[in-house]
């Protein structure tokens, strides 16, 4: 591949800069590190990105060390593994966060950034399958107001210790039904609210059994940097 156009400078930042400042490897950097591991898998993590810019990127960051790529052993396509390099940008990633947290708090929750499949994608890798308060299948339906129509529902599927999600209703009937504004639940995810703060305030709803509902907190668990709000 050949090597894009940099800064002509021979400072560490100025090359470390060339490499994570490009638009969206970041990103697809912190969805790596999470354990994403497949084409799909990534682009879930990045949902507003097209597929062509993702590839392109995964080009150049297999070029700069930062992952590897290897075929799968069944099927076609390929597997992404973060190398070392790759997870020593961790700690960047992490202190963008936390400096977000703090200096930009309020743009996290701008419309503009109130994306739903985003913010599915990441609950559904995060939240406890072994919490899951009912033994073999269990389904968890997630409504949103302030999102188009189309993207309104979510479901997510618990069963034998792994979590799935369905942008499409499983046929199965929900033993929790969840519900909330899309700004409310970013809010109570990135810890700007607390879940019993917006439970009290019935800003969140929860439906169903009583248990099920009183066992939420146990397996919904928050967004990494919802400790530094």
């Amino acid at each position: 591949m050949a090597k894009s156009k940099g800064y002509g400078q021979y400072c560490p930042i100025a090359r470390a800069a060339e490499i994570l400042a490009e638009r969206w490897v970041p990103l697809i950097v912190r969805e790596l590190y999470c354990g994403s591991t497949r084409f799909n898998q990534i682009q879930s993590g990045v949902p507003r990105m097209s597929s062509a810019l993702l590839s392109a990127r995964l080009k150049e960051l297999e070029y700069s060390g930062i992952l590897s790529r290897t075929p799968v052993l069944k099927g076609k396509g390929f597997e992404y593994h973060i190398t070392e390099a790759g997870k020593a940008l961790f700690p960047i990633l992490e202190s963008m966060g936390i400096w977000a947290q703090k200096w930009v708090r309020d743009d996290l929750v701008a419309d503009e950034n109130l994306d739903p499949d985003l913010l599915m994608w990441d609950i559904r890798r995060s939240v406890s399958a072994n919490e899951a308060p009912v033994k073999g299948r269990f389904v968890a339906q997630f409504q949103f107001d302030g999102v188009p129509a189309n993207r309104r529902r979510y479901w997510l599927l618990f069963q034998d210790g792994d979590v799935d999600i369905c942008i499409k209703d499983p046929g199965f009937e929900p033993d929790i039904f969840v519900s909330s504004h899309i700004r409310d639940m970013v809010k109570v995810w990135m810890g700007h609210v607390s879940l019993d703060h917006a439970l009290k305030h019935e800003v969140i709803t929860l439906e169903g059994a009583s248990d099920t509902v009183r066992q939420f907190q146990k397996w919904f668990c928050l967004n990494f940097f919802a400790q530094f709000a």
